[in-house]
């Protein structure tokens, strides 16, 4: 009897149709990745070139990442990035703007 062989990698969350999407992978990645550093640069005021610039980049880049999302997962972690590139960024613009 055929069965379908599970294999258990970390993107396999991403890609749950059995495709590999690796454009669409990089992009949710990428968007977490700005979007984490948005966020962690915005507890300091003085960094707000810095959360402001990655908040902007990743917030076009999970905009594109979500309209070309191939699978739920990986609209999921852009969405999580997103929000938090939007939280750095708005955080950096009120302290300062995107200009030092």
């Amino acid at each position: 009897m055929a069965q379908a062989v599970r294999w258990n990698h970390p993107l396999s969350y991403l890609n749950s149709d059995g495709k590999r999407h690796p454009v669409e992978n990089s992009f949710a990645a990428a968007t977490m990745l700005l979007g984490l550093v948005a966020v962690i640069s915005a507890w300091w005021p003085g960094l707000h070139v810095l959360g402001s610039w990655t908040g902007l980049a990743g917030i076009l880049t999970g905009a594109w990442g979500q309209y070309i999302s191939a699978t739920t997962g990986e609209r999921f972690v852009t969405i999580i990035g997103l929000g938090a590139a939007a939280v750095g960024f708005y955080l950096g613009v009120a302290h300062g703007g995107l200009v030092p």
